[in-house]
Order: structure tokens, then sequence, then C-alpha cells
């Protein structure tokens, strides 16, 4: 969760405003706007002349900006010290997106001792508010039962909300749930569903067990060509879960079959079924 959800994140503050809005503090919203447009063009000293006004105002959407900025050293020398004090008071101020930014300090341990529980306890608020990511990432927590207790249930209701926001390795986890069972009835063609979708949305794992799900008639036609096509792509996306399975396919094909999967591998991915 780099620089690329930073800017995704923005763009949601662009769409919907920050945090502190809702009373109607149209100049609050035009000066988050100035600073969105300074950081799309890398203009990072303008964003953080504004936002820092507006944080010291207790504007959290503000503070976890300029939190972020020092985390990931953008405009500003990396400083985890500093990083932690702005997360934090976003975190208190309630905003969701500065509550994940926060867990991930924490499960990261950066600037602060690693604290899994913390993370998750963090992680868990900013989900329940509604952020995707943070849905994501307690969903794998719950999954791996690791760090945290297990349980099973609710990683797939996290992953259920994550997915519905178009979060994709979310998508991704639900069909591994439904192939191996974890917390609901095998259903080979379920997770064949789950695949398919974030295979098209360039998931190098869900390629990679789409290929797979093909090459063995699980959930999904027979279909080598199909097969070695995912596999392909999935092994350029570097996902290892590509290799118990395409040198197989690659046996069980003609040379013209061979050709036209490498031709589709090639090709701009479908859309989503």
């Amino acid at each position: 969760m780099g620089l690329r959800k930073f800017f995704e994140d923005l763009r949601q503050q662009r769409g919907a405003g920050a945090p502190g809005e809702a009373a109607g503090e149209a100049l609050v919203a035009e000066r988050m706007a100035l600073a969105y447009e300074a950081a799309e063009a890398n203009d990072y000293e303008s964003a953080l002349a504004i936002w820092g006004p507006l944080a010291h105002q207790g504007v959290a959407r503000a503070q976890n900006n300029i939190g972020k900025c020092f985390s990931d050293g953008l405009g500003v020398d990396r400083d985890s010290a500093l990083a932690l004090r702005w997360l934090t008071l976003a975190a208190e101020g309630g905003d969701p997106v500065g509550q994940r930014n926060l867990a991930e300090i924490y499960f990261k341990g950066e600037g602060v001792q690693a604290n899994a529980v913390r993370a998750a306890e963090l992680y868990r608020m900013a989900a329940e508010a509604g952020d995707g990511p943070a849905q994501d990432m307690l969903s794998w927590m719950l999954v791996e039962g690791e760090m945290i207790p297990g349980d099973i249930s609710d990683a797939k209701r996290w992953a259920e909300a994550a997915a519905a926001q178009g979060i994709v390795p979310a998508m991704t986890r639900l069909g591994m749930m439904y192939h191996n069972a974890l917390g609901v009835e095998r259903d080979a063609a379920a997770a064949a569903r789950w695949w398919d979708k974030a295979a098209a949305l360039g998931d190098a794992d869900a390629q990679a067990m789409l290929g797979a799900a093909y090459q063995l008639g699980a959930g999904v036609p027979r279909d080598g060509v199909a097969a070695l096509m995912w596999l392909l792509r999935a092994q350029a996306g570097a996902s290892p879960l590509a290799e118990p399975f395409i040198h197989p396919t690659f046996a069980a094909l003609s040379v013209a079959e061979i050709e036209r999967a490498k031709k589709l591998a090639n090709l701009p991915l479908p859309e989503p079924a």
C-alpha cells in the first residue's frame, strides 16, 4: 500500500470529501481539492502547505495525508516519528484511511514496536467505517490466524465486503476459501468465478489458480489453451502458484495450441465475467 494507494485515497477525497466536511465546510473541501491537484502533479510542497493549516485545525484527513507523506518520504524526508504522530491524530479523529495507515505502521513496526494485535484493532475500526483495503487486510489476518486468533466466518464476511468494493486480493481469497472449504462448502465453480473476476483485473495468483482450474476441469470446462494462457499471465506476474501446473499444461498441448495460448496471453485482459 504505497504511493499508488496514496493516490487512490486522494482520488476518493476529491470525490467524497475529507472527514469534517459534513457540516458544509466548503472552504475545507476547496482547499483539500487544491492539495489533491498539487499532489497529483508531484508538487508535495504545495500540497503540504495546504494540508498543514487544515491538520492543525483538526481535519483528520489532512492529518493522515501529512502522516503518509512522512511515512513514504513524499515531499519531505522520511520521519517515522512524525508519521506516527500525525497518523495517530488522524486515527483518533475518526479518519478510516488514517486508521488503516496507522495499522500498517504497527503491523510493520515502522518507528514503533511491531504489534499485530494493535494493527488488527485499527484495521477493524477502518473496516467497520467502510474502508475496503482495511477490510481486505483484516480478512487476510483472520484467515491466517497466526498474529491474531483466526476466525474464518469473519474473514469471509470482510473479504466479501472488500470484494464488493473492487479490492482484487479479496476476490482471490474468496476463491481460495471456496476451493479449500474454509468456512463454506467446497464449491469449485464458485472458486473459479471469484478467480475469474480477480484474474481479469490482473491478480497473478488468481490467474494461476484459474489456469489450474481450466487444466483440471475444476469448476470450469477443461480447456488446455485457456489454462496455458492464464498460467503464462500468472508466470509473467511472478506468481509461484503457476509453477506446478505450467509444465504439465505445456506437455498436454500441441504446438499449434501452445502458440494460440501464447498469443492470447499477450492480448489485453478480458473483461471480468
